[in-house]
């Protein structure tokens, strides 16, 4: 049944197609009570600053209740608030304020995997005969006792771990704390279903959907085939990692997910204005958005990992490009630069100390692409990675890992909101990250006070943007490769937009096709380092340009 919490919603209902979303790790955003860990009602108290922003929308990472071995990301109650973050009241009282400043509420849905503390599983484990003993996936040991099979968790080690109450595996993806679900059993999928429903009926506008080609198994338990050695001039592959050592053909994005990606679109059809982005880690992630998204009956948005990695060349990124745009077609694309899980840009793309050139730059070519861009907090300030030394680090990950990988503590540290106060104005107390004394000098504070900074540059940019529909519902072409500069068109209504970055630290004379003499320029976003001269865009190192032609 329809409440009024959805049929009060806007009538904008694709709002998402084109609009900013910007990702708040609750941890580290604002802590309210003085225990060092940001909290919903530390979030409602900062809202203004991503309202000012001029993002559309907001993401939280998981708030719901969780023993937090992998930080809220092992669920243990789908419907509630985690007292670490404050209670379902404070929830809707953010949902609330984030409405009246204009902003939507998306949050993150851990739906392939639950805690092992979670009802169910607890359940489930009990026997081989309760009420839920399917719920999960459940295996016999081969006869020498090894595993079923070779699947291998993202985290380490074997995907399946013994359990001494029923004498069998189950599969986990992730941390043995992680269980996952067993979506080929249809009480799972009503079950799943009843509780996003219980979130949209709050309020909420829409979902970011973790690992959400992870959700169906073979169930014949096939071994994974084996690839090899890594390649280390491949930049795709993780050495260090074990996983990277098989493709993922069984253990992950099985065609049944087409399906349950089809219930969940129907369901949130129900709810005008709400919206689903998937996070799609795969060996083919390219083609696999492009299952997900097309057809308008799936994920409304799905983003890879194609840029959360190192390189920024202008090969590898028209590359990247135009194999999405060849194989993606009607799919809509969400293009984050960081978020929770990675190095922050700033430091992945530009070094121990950053070029505020490329930072720029990398932003304008993020607000310029046909999709719809998500800012992690914080890469609006330009802040860096953190070296968290081994005694402090919390992420389970990056323990495993260690040193060869330091997990993702490193990008996950407090906002740094007042230069001048303890701990960044972030909190009063020791925040569960140390908030490093170089991101003091990149505070909000200190930035909104500085009409040079980085802070102003992304609100004049996503201001500018928004005033040209063109750069938000435009089509996209690709310019030929150059091996220097990025270049291609955005089209809409009348209107074509040329877009050019130099993703070098060199300068370049970049010749206009001879569709764009006569080119002016397009003022007004920011981006500098480029000159317009009859022929050619001289454009500085790190430089962009942005050029208005009629079709």
């Amino acid at each position: 049944m329809i409440t009024q919490a959805s049929a009060t919603r806007d009538e904008n209902a694709d709002w998402w197609r084109g609009g900013i979303i910007y990702q708040i790790y609750p941890r580290s955003f604002q802590d309210s009570n003085g225990d060092g860990v940001g909290d919903l009602p530390g979030i409602t108290q900062r809202l203004a600053h991503v309202a000012a922003l001029g993002a559309d929308a907001v993401w939280l990472s998981p708030v719901f209740k969780s023993p937090m071995k992998d930080f809220g990301y092992d669920v243990s109650d789908y419907r509630d608030i985690d007292p670490l973050f404050g209670t379902l009241d404070d929830f809707r009282k953010l949902v609330r304020h984030a409405h009246s400043l204009g902003l939507k509420v998306m949050i993150d849905q851990v739906l392939s995997h639950t805690s092992d503390q979670h009802p169910w599983f607890v359940e489930s484990r009990a026997s081989h005969d309760n009420p839920r003993a399917d719920w999960y996936v459940w295996a016999d040991a081969r006869d020498d006792g090894t595993p079923p099979n070779n699947w291998l968790s993202i985290f380490g080690g074997s995907a399946w771990q013994w359990d001494t109450r029923r004498l069998q595996y189950y599969l986990h993806n992730f941390l043995a704390s992680q269980p996952d679900l067993n979506f080929h059993n249809p009480q799972v999928r009503a079950a799943i279903l009843d509780d996003v429903r219980f979130w949209l009926e709050l309020g909420v506008d829409g979902y970011r959907l973790d690992t959400a080609n992870f959700y169906f198994h073979d169930q014949a338990l096939r071994n994974n085939p084996g690839r090899g050695q890594p390649d280390p001039k491949d930049a795709s592959v993780d050495p260090v990692n074990p996983y990277s050592r098989q493709h993922h053909v069984y253990d992950k994005s099985r065609p049944e997910n087409l399906g349950f990606l089809k219930e969940l679109r129907a369901l949130l059809d129900r709810y005008p204005g709400s919206t689903m982005v998937g996070e799609i880690g795969d060996d083919d992630s390219l083609t696999r958005i492009a299952q997900y998204t097309q057809g308008g009956d799936k994920l409304h948005m799905a983003y890879s990992f194609d840029l959360l990695g190192a390189n920024k060349s202008a090969t590898f990124l028209h590359g990247l490009l135009d194999t999405f745009m060849a194989t993606v077609g009607d799919g809509w694309p969400c293009w984050a630069l960081s978020n929770h899980d990675v190095m922050r840009v700033a430091t992945r793309w530009g070094g121990a100390e950053p070029d505020a050139r490329l930072l720029r730059l990398a932003a304008a070519f993020q607000m310029s692409l046909r999709g719809s861009p998500c800012i992690y907090q914080g890469d609006e300030l330009g802040l860096t990675q953190v070296d968290i030394p081994f005694e402090q680090l919390q992420d389970p990950f990056g323990k495993a890992m260690w040193p060869e990988f330091k997990g993702r503590d490193g990008c996950r540290t407090p906002m740094p909101w007042q230069a001048q106060q303890v701990q960044g104005g972030f909190s009063s107390a020791e925040p569960w990250l140390p908030l490093p004394p170089e991101h003091l000098a990149l505070a909000v504070d200190a930035q909104r006070a500085d009409p040079h900074s980085l802070l102003h540059f992304y609100t004049g940019l996503i201001r500018w943007r928004a005033q040209h529909p063109v750069l938000v519902h435009g089509a996209m072409r690709l310019l030929p490769l150059h091996p220097q500069v990025l270049a291609f068109e955005r089209s809409h209504a009348g209107q074509c937009v040329l877009c050019v970055f130099n993703f070098s630290d060199t300068a370049v004379d970049w010749p206009l096709p001879p569709a764009h003499y006569g080119t002016q320029s397009l003022e007004g976003s920011g981006l500098q380092g480029a000159l317009l001269i009859e022929g050619y865009v001289a454009l500085q190192p790190w430089g962009g340009y942005f050029g208005l032609a009629r079709e």
